[in-house]
C-alpha cells in the first residue's frame, strides 16, 4: 500500500471548482511527499482515491505538469519530479529575502477581521498537524502564508511565492507528524498571529525567518 493510500486525504467534494480542488490537493500531496518523487501515478488510480472520475484528476495533473511538479508520460500516467538540495537552497534563499520583511510591512495594516481570519487558519494548521493529515496541513499552510502576503497588495510577489512554495519538498513531515513534533512546530503560526495582533512587526519578521528556515531543516529531511 502506497503512502498516498495510507494518508488522511479527504474525499474531494464535487462542486463547480472540482478541478481546482483536486489540483490543490494533488499539489499538496506532491509537496508533502505523500506522492513520492520519481514514482508514476495514473489518473484512474488517483481518481479512485479521491472519489471522482479520472477526468478532473487528469486535468489537474496537466496543470501540475505546467508548473513542473510532474511529468506527463504517454500511456502511463504522471511522474512526480524530484527537487535537488540546491533547488531547495535557492527556493529558501528567495523566500527569506521576500517573506520576512513583507510580514513586517503588512503587520500594521491587517485589521481585526483579518487577524481573526488568520487566527482561524492558524488553528486549522495546528489541528491538521495533530491529526497527521499532511495534505490538508500543507494546503492550509500555503493558504495562511498567501493570505498574509496578499496584504502587501503586490500580486507579482504573491504569485512568485506561490510558485516557489509549489516546488518545495517537505519529505520530513511524515516523521514529524508521527512523533507529534509537527503539531508543536505548527504553533508558530499561532504565535505569528499573536505578534502581528500586538503590532510587533520586528518580532513577526524574526519569527517568519526562523519558520522558513524549517524548509531546509527538519521539514525537508527524508
Amino acid at each position: 500500500m502506497s503512502s498516498l493510500e495510507r494518508s488522511h486525504l479527504t474525499m474531494v467534494t464535487k462542486n463547480i471548482s472540482l478541478r481546482e480542488t483536486v489540483t490543490q490537493a494533488l499539489r499538496a500531496a506532491v509537496i508533502s511527499g505523500e506522492m513520492k518523487p520519481g514514482e508514476v501515478y495514473s489518473a484512474p488510480t488517483l481518481g479512485k482515491r479521491f472519489g471522482v472520475s479520472p477526468t478532473p484528476v487528469r486535468e489537474a495533473m496537466l496543470d501540475l505538469a505546467k508548473e513542473g511538479l510532474v511529468v506527463s508520460l504517454p500511456n502511463k500516467g504522471f511522474r512526480v519530479t524530484e527537487v535537488s538540495d540546491l533547488d531547495l537552497d535557492e527556493i529558501t534563499a528567495l523566500r527569506l529575502l521576500i517573506e520576512p520583511p513583507t510580514v513586517a510591512a503588512v503587520t500594521p495594516v491587517i485589521d481585526d477581521a483579518g487577524l481573526a481570519r488568520l487566527r482561524v487558519m492558524a488553528g486549522d494548521i495546528v489541528d491538521f498537524a495533530g491529526d497527521g493529515d499532511l495534505i490538508a496541513y500543507t494546503e492550509a499552510d500555503r493558504a495562511f502564508h498567501i493570505a498574509i502576503l496578499e496584504y502587501s497588495g503586490n500580486k507579482r510577489l504573491v504569485v512568485l511565492i506561490s510558485e516557489l512554495r509549489a516546488h518545495t519538498r517537505l519529505l520530513g513531515l511524515a516523521s514529524l507528524a508521527a512523533t507529534g513534533k509537527l503539531r508543536e512546530m505548527s504553533l508558530e503560526h499561532v504565535e505569528l498571529v499573536d505578534l502581528m495582533a500586538a503590532g510587533k512587526a520586528a518580532e513577526a519578521q524574526e519569527l517568519m525567518t526562523r519558520h522558513i528556515g524549517h524548509v531546509r531543516g527538519e521539514w525537508a529531511k527524508h
